[in-house]
């Protein structure tokens, strides 16, 4: 199916960037929560392009479907793109930081999730867990950590989107 009208194409575009944001993100979540990966303070703050902007990619694409006007389409799809890009620079830094080219900030040494808030078992916690460093890798495919996949993924969700964006009318 070839789409020629330009409503129809950034229409797509919109729910293709939530779908792809929202897959992007839910497989880190799926890497946490299934695979046992514990994210480190860097990694978490990679998400929050992926929360802000697939509901916003969708709300465009309602808008677009809906025959709404094509500024606020165009202006969505160019806040996602921005939100791409940031995530592509946390990314990069994240990189950086894992193959120590650069520190990391003082919060990369502690997560939320490492440690127990039960009295009872935070002795054996502290002598058994170790909370997750931002700088090691947790798992490499490739040759890429989930930092140096986050880079790709960004820069093209930010191509994407900024195409979108730029569409004629």
């Amino acid at each position: 199916m070839l789409i020629t009208d330009t409503r129809s194409r950034r229409s797509y575009t919109a729910l293709g960037l939530a779908v792809a944001m929202a897959l992007v993100v839910g497989m880190a979540l799926g890497f946490e929560h299934i695979g046992g990966y514990i994210p480190c303070a860097l990694c978490l703050t990679q998400r929050t392009p992926y929360y802000i902007g697939a509901p916003l990619m969708l709300i465009a694409a309602v808008i677009s479907f809906a025959g709404g006007p094509s500024w606020a389409v165009r202006g969505l799809l160019a806040v996602g793109g921005l939100l791409m890009l940031y995530g592509l620079v946390l990314g990069v830094y994240h990189s950086g930081v894992e193959w120590q080219w650069w520190e990391g900030p003082a919060s990369c040494a502690t997560s939320a999730d490492a440690v127990t808030t039960d009295a009872g078992s935070l002795l054996g916690d502290l002598t058994s867990k170790k909370p997750p460093s931002c700088d090691e890798a947790s798992l490499r495919v490739l040759g890429l950590s989930f930092a140096g996949w986050n880079v790709l993924a960004s820069a093209g969700l930010a191509a994407i989107a900024f195409r979108g964006a730029m569409m004629k009318n």
